[in-house]
Order: C-alpha cells, then structure tokens, then sequence
C-alpha cells in the first residue's frame, strides 16, 4: 500500500484489514521516509521525488521484504509512484489499484493545495496532522512546497504510460478536490489493460468516502487476473 502525499500507516485506519478480508490476500503498509513514524525530512524535496521512490526505494524495499510480483495499492501521490514503478518495471508487477493518481499537474490540484497551506497556516491542520506523523509540520511542508514549486507545474509522467503492461484499476471521486477525470482518461488512452471507475459522491479519498466500493470493486478486480 502506498499512501498519500500526507498519508502513513495510521491514516490508512481500518483499511488494510478490510482489504486483506475482502480479498483474501497479505497486505502491507509502510510510512515512506518522512511520514508517520518513519525517519523525518533531512531536506527540501526534489520534484523527481516520487520517480525516487518509485525506482529506488519501493524496488528495495520489495527486495527486503522478499516480495516478488506484487499488486501496488497506490493513493494519490502513492497511486503516481506505483504508476511509475509499473512503467519503469513492466514484467515485475501483478497488478495495480489505483485511487486518485496523478499524471499531470492540473489547476485544480494547485488551488486545492494552496487552500491547504492556508488551512495549516491559520487553522488546525497541523495539529490534526500530529496524530498520524511524529513531526507534522515539515512533512507538510515537504510536500506543499514541492507541489508549489514553480518548476513543479511542468511534472507529468504520461509519457511512461505507454510502457505499463500489467492490467491496472483505477479509481477516482465524482468530487475530487484535488483532480479531474482528465486523469483517468490520460491513462485509459495510454495503458492498454486498464479499467476505470469514477464513483459518485465520493472525492479524493475513495477509501474513506467510498470503503464498501471500493473494496468490491478491488475484489472483482483481482479475482479476474489470470
């Protein structure tokens, strides 16, 4: 499971065990460097850190965990590193569940992650925040001022589309405050084995807005791999 651009372990709640209970199969979640419990941000992000995590920190950690052809349920920014781990490594991947991804930066996702700059600024975002991450503020920081670097606006990853081969699930809110169905159609027009489902009153989060959907259609999804 690869969670959010704010996401860890605990924000995931309740979920990987409903997943393992739904489809019958192992489950692992993990914080990435800087969320959650894990070791906290030393630096500024790079805007390639998600091309970082998806080939050099998520192949090493499947080595770690003798992990081999795993399915990669991916989040938003999670959803964007698994795409790229798909691409990057076509033959090393079942399949993939993919909530929200991102491919390319839309106006929308900037407004939106504006607003939350603001919300940490002047409300208690932050303070909510702590109860997932051990030091909430730089990893917000570490992925609000990425996301609003100026060159960050150029980033998009539809041109490794082409070289996915596993057969992909893709999930996205009616109502997602952070993107567009024009995501979903990027990737439908890129991907050769790909099904999309765009889920009424539901927005960024499908996992929480939509748990009892989302688990089925995971389920359906799986058991029709080969």
């Amino acid at each position: 499971m690869l969670h959010e651009g704010l996401g860890s372990i605990e924000l995931w709640r309740d979920f990987p065990e409903r997943l393992a209970a739904a489809t019958n199969r192992a489950v692992v979640a993990y914080s990435r460097y800087g969320h959650g419990r894990s070791e906290g941000l030393q630096a500024a992000r790079a805007i390639g850190y998600m091309h970082d995590e998806a080939t050099r920190v998520l192949p090493d950690l499947l080595r770690q965990l003798a992990i081999d052809s795993p399915i990669l349920f991916g989040h938003s920014d999670g959803a964007s590193i698994a795409l790229i781990y798909a691409a990057t490594f076509p033959g090393a991947l079942t399949a993939s569940v993919l909530e929200a991804p991102h491919v390319f930066v839309e106006p929308l996702t900037l407004r939106s992650i504006e607003q939350a700059r603001l919300a940490a600024a002047t409300g208690d975002l932050l303070e909510r925040l702590s109860r997932y991450h051990d030091d909430a503020a730089t990893t917000f920081r570490g992925w609000n001022d990425i996301w609003l670097h100026p060159e960050f606006v150029h980033w998009n990853i539809t041109e490794l589309l082409a070289d996915i081969r596993a057969p992909l699930l893709v999930l996205q809110g009616h109502d997602d405050e952070y993107g567009t169905p024009a995501q979903l159609d990027a990737i439908e027009n890129a991907v050769p084995n790909v099904t999309t489902i765009l889920l009424a009153n539901c927005g960024h989060s499908p996992h929480r807005d939509q748990p009892a959907a989302v688990l089925e259609d995971t389920r359906a999804f799986l058991e029709a791999l080969p």
